[in-house]
């Protein structure tokens, strides 16, 4: 039976204190940016913007302040981020946008993800017969697709913004151009793509001020960035698909300016004007399943993650979830992300390419059809056989089980709402931490390696792998940026995260969390993860590994090993009278910003 839970969510209190499932969160970790006050959660009104930083997040909420919209607020608050979040985001990548239209009340999608050349074929990463090493493939111009932010960007404020580009870039600008306050993250994540940076005398030359790390405390300038963004509040973003930045761009990865020195095979990638010119972001409907009586809207191919989350939420649709014990719940979760995650790597790819049965993935019929197989007594052997959507057996499987391919633990996220009641859910990135790490010289961003998020070679051979590389072909995904809509079409939360195939399932647990278990958004944010992609293997996060709940799923079958983080959420929650909350992560990343424009007293 279907639980009805809809009618309470808007409002749930927000605790005193962040109270998680297991475990407690840290303390909200001081600002160390430009003196903005960073804070996990916020709550008040005129508007509302999470994200990992906190001048990011004030970018969005002066936006909002001077009479913009939610769109105009991702925006300023996405250029922003690929200011002090370099490594994650910005103008070299691509993403997926959604967004809520409160007058409409309806949700629409823009799939702003990287293309591969039109050149491309499948064998883009096979070298004398056999795959290249990952490392070698991403930090070379062959990983680097086709940036979509920019024409994000551009599309979302022509369909529903207010605000031209020019004036949303301006807080980035002067971000990039004045600087912001190294913090650990940043100076952390720098040192561990050290190695590679010292490869590329432009990315070293910006990102290892002086030949060193740059040091917690310090003010980083980003001047080429800052002109960068100039350029395109100027020109618009045909400076990049049909002008100067797009000659830099295809400059740069078809001679990726290596230092001879270091002895790094920076192979050449063959990215051409044209696949600049042609480039084209697709304005889609978003993925939708129903769960508790709540509609679930996210993204659908060439991203994964709406109908991977889709499933393994129906498939969770028959377990009372608010009822059932820790170990009960989190067993669940961790079976029905493991036979989503199955179904996933069958099916899943660009749908300009491969016959994706979306449809037929996320209908109960078909979740009803693999819930079966779990048993509260044992676990499931992974990797687990995909079952056939379009011709659902019970309890049965339409094919040849394969791993999950591997895809980078990087990107960002921000969830925006605005005063009207617009919403926008955004995953943006250059795949994994630091992208390529080679830097377009003078520009002042790094590029993308998106299409290492390709299989190099068949997952299965036995069968047609859905993700191989294909001219102009867009790389599956895992983002899933998600807005969920009452039974009256009004929103209810969205929210997301980076993290790569984790993307999936801390998205999926945030909101059987908040949902299901009653937590508060925060603390569904903070709580402790799990993640199981079909693997022989579950991650879990230290809160969960070190309990005594491990103990327990062991005891049934479970196998499990310990990462450190999972994730970095964040989200955005509509309360009653036109207030807002946002909420960020409590330490994951060093901690999120929540803010919104009139703070409740």
């Amino acid at each position: 039976m279907r639980r009805p839970v809809a009618r309470n969510l808007t409002v749930l209190a927000v605790s005193a204190a962040v109270v998680m499932s297991v475990g407690a969160a840290a303390p909200p970790p001081t600002a160390q940016h430009t003196g903005v006050e960073k804070s996990p959660l916020a709550v008040g009104y005129g508007g509302a913007v999470s994200s990992v930083d906190p001048d990011a997040s004030a970018a969005g909420i002066e936006v909002l302040r001077k009479g913009g919209n939610a769109v105009d607020a991702a925006v300023a608050t996405a250029a922003a981020l690929g200011v002090t979040e370099p490594y994650s985001a910005g103008i070299g990548g691509g993403g997926y946008f959604v967004y809520y239209d409160a007058e409409s009340r309806t949700v629409r999608t823009i799939d702003g993800r990287e293309t591969a050349p039109l050149s491309a074929d499948e064998n883009l990463f096979v070298e004398n017969g056999k795959p290249l090493a990952f490392a070698e493939a991403v930090s070379s111009g062959l990983s680097v697709g086709t940036p979509g932010t920019p024409a994000t960007w551009q599309t979302a404020l022509d369909k529903w913004g207010s605000k031209r580009l020019s004036t949303v870039l301006k807080p980035a600008e002067r971000i990039a151009r004045e600087g912001f306050t190294v913090d650990e993250t940043f100076r952390s994540q720098t040192a561990s793509n050290e190695t590679r940076f010292r490869y590329f005398p432009d990315t070293a030359d910006l990102f290892l001020p002086g030949g060193r790390l740059p040091v917690v405390g310090s003010t980083f300038k980003n001047p080429d960035l800052a002109r960068t963004y100039a350029e395109l509040g100027r020109k618009g973003v045909d400076t990049l698909y049909h002008g100067r930045l797009g000659r830099d761009v295809v400059n740069t990865v078809n001679k990726p300016p290596v230092d001879p020195g270091s002895g790094w095979n920076a192979r050449p990638g063959d990215l051409t004007a044209k696949d600049l010119a042609t480039y084209r972001t697709r304005l889609q409907a978003p993925s939708r399943t129903s769960y508790r009586g709540l509609g679930v809207h996210s993204m659908a191919p060439s991203s994964s993650g709406g109908t991977t989350v889709g499933e393994a939420l129906n498939i969770l649709e028959r377990t009372d979830l608010s009822k059932a014990s820790r170990a009960r719940y989190l067993h669940r979760f961790i079976e029905a992300s493991r036979i989503a995650f199955a179904d996933r790597g069958r099916w899943v790819g660009d749908p300009a390419f491969e016959d994706v049965p979306t449809r037929e993935l996320l209908s109960q019929r078909f979740a009803d059809s693999r819930e079966c197989l779990i048993k509260d007594d044992a676990v499931l052997t992974s990797p687990v056989a995909p079952g056939d959507p379009r011709q659902p057996q019970r309890c049965g499987s339409g094919g040849t089980a394969a791993p999950t391919t591997y895809e980078g633990d990087s990107t960002t996220h921000l969830s925006v709402a605005d005063k009207w009641g617009n919403v926008v859910a955004y995953t943006l990135t250059i795949e994994q931490t630091g992208g390529s790490g080679i830097t377009v010289p003078g520009r002042g961003f790094i590029l993308n390696n998106e299409l290492t998020d390709f299989s190099f070679t068949p997952a299965n051979p036995a069968v047609h792998d859905p993700n191989l590389p294909g001219p102009g072909k867009r790389p599956r995904s895992s983002m899933a940026p998600t807005i969920v809509l009452d039974r009256h079409d009004r929103p209810v939360v969205a929210l997301g995260s980076p993290g790569g195939a984790t993307i999936i399932t801390t998205v999926l647990q945030t909101l059987t969390g908040f949902v299901d278990r009653g937590l508060p958004l925060v603390d569904a944010i903070a709580a402790p993860r799990a993640s199981q992609r079909n693997a022989a293997q579950t991650d879990l996060e230290p809160g969960l590994y070190d309990s005594d709940l491990r103990q327990r799923l062991e005891a049934i079958g479970h196998s499990f090993k310990e990462n450190p983080e999972i994730g970095a959420a964040t989200g955005v929650q509509r309360l009653p009278g036109g207030k807002w909350l946002a909420a960020a992560e409590t330490a994951r990343r060093g901690g999120g910003s929540a803010m919104v424009v009139w703070p409740e007293r």
